[in-house]
This record gives C-alpha cells, structure tokens and sequence, in this order.
C-alpha cells in the first residue's frame, strides 16, 4: 500500500500555492496569498485561507486540529515572510 510522505504533502500545498484561483476551469482550486498581505489579523482572513487549503487539499484536510497553522515572520527592512507549518514543517508562502 502506497503511504503519503511528508514530502508529498509539502509538494501539494507547494502546487496549491503556486495555482492562481479559478486556473483550472471549472474549479476554485489555489490561492492569492498576496491577499493576506496589508490586512489586519483581526479581519479573519487567515482562519479562511486555512480552511480553503482544507478544503482544496484532502490529505490537509484530515490532518488533527491545530496540525496546520499559518504565522508571518517580519524581515528587516520592509519584508514580511509568511509561512504555513504542517505537522512541523514550514512552507515559505512567498517561495523565497
């Protein structure tokens, strides 16, 4: 029986940032996550970029409560890093 790896997860979402939304006819599938940039952490917007990563990816999807998170780490001197951990393993949102 074949296993997904944690690697195999990583390239999903990798895929399921780098896809524009509405790319594949049809579908919803991707994300903007330029949009979580100049917005106040209060509007909800990140609870919302999760659950459609959830949604959009299964193998997230199954993943326990409080598995995946999204955090941002500010670079001096105008840059701001935003990260999605999985389980402990951090993907770079803006692909640095």
């Amino acid at each position: 029986m074949a296993q997904i790896t944690a690697q195999d997860a990583q390239k999903m979402v990798r895929h399921w940032l780098d896809t524009p939304c509405n790319a594949y006819l049809g579908s919803d599938y991707g994300q903007d996550a330029k949009s979580l940039l100049q917005r106040p952490l209060s509007d909800g917007l990140a609870d919302s970029f999760l659950q459609k990563l959830r949604e959009d990816v299964p193998v997230v999807g199954v993943l326990p409560p409080g598995a995946v998170n999204l955090y941002a780490e500010e670079t001096p001197p105008d840059r701001l890093h935003i990260f999605i951990d999985i389980a402990g393993q951090d993907i770079d949102v803006s692909g640095d």
